[in-house]
């Protein structure tokens, strides 16, 4: 009984639930209609004989038991003019006339087509292009899928572009417009089919359907869908979706067939870009003459003849970003030029000159100790009494001087005793400790310009090495004289001042290097009086020097003198000259007007030079003091008094201040403006007086008071010039330093070709199998590595180069941002651009990568944009850091790490959760995907052996499988690369404003 209701159940199971139909049929009812070429209950039994004009009459392979239909066990044969695998392309017009005449009576139905082209003669049309609805059928002849499953594959295409337009529409036809339909067979057995819509054709140099929503469906029990359980292709096959291309070439006129390609991107990962290969493939449509002088149908499937192709978002957003950065910089240098040219349109006019005093009064300065600073009172010394406070180191106490117009300063004392750091804060210069008391600069007359400019010099000669001397001073008066001084007036003020100092003798002589590291130039006391030079080429109303004649000999510290001396005492534009004097001989002793002796950073005298101090020992002292020798050079006994001075000789008092000079390390002294500005330094100024201080209690050294106002240094908030003028000679200095010091020039390039040829050769002429295209990827990451650890060099020119800046940005000669740029534009394009585009070319070339000039291009451009942010990241170190071994450390230490995480060592997917995240900030990790990438996205496919057997995948499916890098991440990369190069670039840029400052 239960046999018996099964026998009459299971038949009526399609009417209750619905018709199933394979190869994506319509049910209608309890029948299916089938697609072209296929019948039976289910649509899954393929045509045997007959043409496809018989429709569901023809004869179909008939399934045995439960196997599967089987056209080439069935013995299925074509009849004369057909063709293809089911017999359903058509090879002549006869053939189609002939089958059409016999299964339809009457004259040809030609539709709508218009009366001046109405034909109705029947035709086949054997070329790749659709005029209605097509077939095709082609070969699958691809290694690797030969060596899984070695019997012959075949692939029938229908292509429906309007099917009103075929001769016997649900017979030559099916679908939709615009509509697809394929099944693959293999040795006789059909394994899937597949199905899309939307399809448009475009006919150019080829033919080619563009469809979406491709879906696949695998046969169950087929070789392909479970046959074999070794090589189940079930899931693979039904995930087939998305886009699907088929593009066909131009038809052999000797084989009468083409070669197509199946194009899906899961089918791209793995036989390339090109998708599955179709060979000998034959093309059969029976279509009117009259549709096609109509031009076929255009309802869907309309024919077009370019190609359209349209950018990512991401790309449009990065041309954006480009076209935005491009478009800022041309209108800041435009406003750069209407700048330059209002500054100079200004007219000339002569340097004002403003007599002034320099005041002091009761000025003190202390160090904290560690117990006040939050570091280093953990780390500092302890007191043995366990408290753990260190007291506050007090440098200067309470000193107080006056120093008039005209006259001539030397401040003495053994080493310790606070002479350099006197000078310092006079100056104006950023301290780190606290300063107490004022600082005046009282206007002998109130004629000229109020704001007095400051000039300091340093102790140590900074100076650039292979400029000359002429051309050095000529930098500064360029930079720090105002944008209207006509170039002429300042290359004769040069001149002047060279024959002031006594040095036009070497102006065409360069200045050389005294560490050894360069070519010798000129001698330690011209040196020092190219730095004077510096300094009073802005012309300065009070000029200030740390030991300018230390380390000089007897004659070039007499020359120095005398040139102070001369300026101090200048006829008409007098100036106070003050300067720290280590040990001075007797000749240069009685150079100076004023004399300041101290001692423990006390003041043991102040007044007129000569024999007045001897005199105020001898009168003061008694018998503590040792008694002058006649004939002992005055400042050597000077000097040995203070070196153990008794105590009767400290001034006695309070020592108590009604105000406090807040010093801090926020900005140089003299950021502001070509002269010193202590009010820069954080020092409050109140009423142009450093502090406050009392009327009436800032006497000279003869008692006298200096009469007239008291101004405060020049604060002005802009440079001397233009940004672009400061860009024009700095990028100029950079030019003539290229010039005359070419070997780091000529390393780098050297160093580039060599490398180029030894890569190149190593990886010659790399092959296209699986350890070739490992090869071609450990090429490209040689090449990165290369980059890294070569911008090293960027790191050492900010370092050697620092104290230049710091001496020259402390004088106001320009911005940081213009310093920044013509370092970068003279380190970027000789140094890196130049080196690696050699370096690249020629191992690009050699090695056999991707012959495609756009593939170099993208492959040039990447390294470029790598080169370019890690030049920029070594310029933050080299900033950042003022230590150069530690930089050079840690741009070492960056680079290994970037090349574990670069994703050629371990595979990125392979990574542990925990330090996963690190490759999102390894610059070389999208540099090397970007490059593998450019070089897969050419079409590159692996040709191999493994065990025997045939190996013949897509480049791009063993990049994912074996590095982790994405498909379609060039751009992507390319925008990293960039965000990369903005960030390193800001943080240069706010490490030069905020870290690299002068602080003493």
């Amino acid at each position: 009984m239960r046999y018996l209701l099964s026998a009459i159940l299971i038949p009526l199971l399609p009417l209750v639930y619905g018709q199933t139909c394979e190869n994506y049929g319509t049910a209608n009812g309890n029948e299916c209609s089938c697609p072209t070429g296929f019948g039976g209950p289910t649509c899954s039994l393929p045509g045997c004989h007959g043409t496809i004009f018989d429709g569901t009459q023809r004869q179909f392979a008939q399934t045995t038991g439960s196997a599967l239909a089987n056209l080439t066990a069935a013995g299925c044969g074509c009849e004369g003019g057909w063709g293809g695998t089911g017999c359903n392309v058509c090879q002549t017009a006869n053939a189609c006339q002939s089958a059409y005449a016999a299964t339809v009576s009457g004259t040809p139905d030609i539709g709508t087509v218009p009366s001046d082209v109405q034909n109705g003669t029947m035709v086949c049309n054997t070329a790749p292009r659709v005029w209605a609805a097509g077939q095709m059928s082609c070969q699958v002849i691809n290694p690797t899928l030969q060596a899984l499953y070695a019997g012959q594959s075949t692939l029938n295409i229908e292509r429906t572009l309007d099917p009103n337009l075929s001769p016997a529409p649900g017979k030559t036809s099916f679908g939709a417009s615009g509509s697809a339909f394929a099944q693959l067979f293999y040795d006789g057995v059909e394994q899937f089919y597949c199905q899309s819509n939307t399809c448009v054709q475009s006919v150019e140099n080829s033919t080619n359907w563009k469809c979406q929503n491709l879906q696949c469906t695998c046969r169950p029990g087929t070789t392909f869908c479970g046959g074999v359980p070794a090589s189940n292709l079930t899931g693979a096959i039904n995930g087939l979706g998305g886009t699907l291309e088929i593009d066909c070439g131009a038809v052999d006129p000797s084989s009468g067939t083409a070669t197509c390609h199946f194009i899906q991107s899961t089918l791209q990962s793995l036989f390339g870009s090109a998708g599955l290969a179709l060979s000998g493939c034959s093309f059969g449509e029976c279509v009117r003459q009259s549709v096609i002088d109509a031009g076929g149908g255009s309802s869907t499937g309309s024919e077009t003849t370019t190609e359209s192709t349209t950018l990512s978002g991401g790309v449009i957003a990065g041309l954006v970003v480009v076209g935005v950065i491009v478009l800022l910089a041309l209108s800041l240098l435009a406003f750069g030029f209407w700048r330059q040219r209002a500054a100079r349109r200004d007219g000339y006019s002569d340097i004002g000159k403003a007599r002034v005093s320099v005041s002091w009064t009761n000025l003190s300065y202390t160090v904290p100790g560690g117990s006040k600073n939050p570091i280093l009172g953990v780390f500092g010394n302890r007191k043995k009494d366990g408290t753990g406070a260190n007291e506050d180191k007090a440098i200067l106490d309470n000193i107080t001087a006056t120093v008039r117009a005209g006259q001539m300063m030397a401040i003495l004392g053994p080493s310790g005793a606070g002479k350099t750091t006197l000078v310092e804060i006079l100056a104006g210069k950023s301290k780190i400790g606290v300063t107490t008391g004022s600082v005046t600069f009282p206007l002998q007359s109130t004629e000229g310009r109020t704001p007095p400019r400051i000039g300091f010099v340093p102790q140590q000669d900074i100076l650039p090495p292979t400029l000359t001397v002429f051309e050095t001073l000529l930098f500064a008066a360029r930079l720090r004289l105002p944008e209207s001084v006509p170039d002429t007036e300042k290359q004769q003020r040069v001149l002047d001042l060279l024959q002031k100092l006594g040095i036009d003798q070497i102006k065409d002589t360069r200045i050389g290097d005294v560490t050894g590291g360069k070519a010798r130039g000129i001698s330690g006391g011209e040196m020092r009086r190219v730095t004077i030079g510096l300094e009073l080429i802005s012309e300065p109303d009070v000029l200030l020097l740390d030991e300018p004649t230390s380390g000089l000999d007897s004659v070039s510290a007499a020359r120095i003198a005398n040139v102070l001396h001369a300026i101090a005492h200048d006829p008409v534009n007098p100036i106070p000259v003050i300067a720290s004097i280590h040990q001075p001989s007797s000749l240069l002793y009685q150079r100076f007007d004023l004399i300041l002796l101290l001692s423990h950073g006390r003041a043991l005298y102040s007044g007129p030079g000569g024999f007045e101090p001897v005199h105020h020992f001898k009168n003061t002292g008694g018998e503590t003091v040792p008694a002058y020798q006649e004939g002992y050079n005055v400042a050597e006994y000077l000097l040995d008094v203070a070196s153990d001075p008794p105590v009767s000789l400290f001034p006695m008092g309070d020592h108590t201040t009604s105000s406090t000079i807040a010093v801090t390390t926020a900005t140089s002294a003299t950021e502001k403006g070509p002269g010193g500005d202590p009010h820069n330094s954080g020092v409050q100024v109140v009423n142009g007086t450093f502090g406050s201080e009392k009327p009436g209690t800032d006497a000279n050294a003869n008692g006298a008071v200096p009469t007239g106002a008291t101004a405060k240094p020049q604060t002005s908030s802009v440079y001397a010039t233009t940004f672009l003028t400061q860009l024009q000679y700095l990028c100029g200095r950079e030019w003539k330093t290229l010039k005359r010091d070419k070997t780091l020039f000529l390393t780098h390039v050297l160093t580039s070709a060599v490398l180029g040829v030894f890569c190149g050769g190593l990886y010659f002429d790399t092959g296209i199998t699986i350890s070739g295209f490992q090869s071609r990827v450990g090429c490209l990451f040689f090449l990165g590595a290369l980059i890294a650890f070569s911008s090293l060099s960027a790191l050492y020119n900010m370092v050697e180069i620092r104290p230049l800046f710091l001496r020259e940005r402390s004088s106001s000669y320009y911005s940081p941002t213009a310093w920044l740029l013509s370092r970068f534009f003279f380190d970027m394009i000789p140094l890196r651009l130049i080196p690696t585009i050699i370096v690249s070319t020629i191992t690009y070339w050699m090695a056999g990568l991707a012959p495609d000039a756009a593939r170099f291009f993208k492959f040039l451009f990447i390294l470029i944009l790598y080169s370019l942010g890690m030049t920029l990241f070594n310029f933050l170190l080299g900033t950042v850091f003022q230590n150069g071994g530690i930089a050079i450390l840690l741009s070492a230490l960056s680079a290994l790490y970037q090349m574990t995480f670069a994703g050629f060592f371990v595979n990125l997917s392979d990574i542990p959760p925990v330090l996963r995240w690190l490759q999102w900030i390894a610059p070389l990790k999208y540099t090397l995907e970007a490059l593998s990438v450019n070089e897969v996205g050419s079409g590159l496919m692996i040709e191999d052996t493994l065990q025997g057997v045939p190996v013949s995948v897509s480049a791009a499916l063993i990049m994912q499988l074996l590095f982790g890098f994405g498909l379609n991440n060039y751009y992507r990369d390319v925008l990293v690369l960039f965000g990369f190069i903005a960030g390193f670039g800001l943080g240069v840029i706010g490490a030069v404003w905020f870290l690299v400052r002068e602080r003493r």
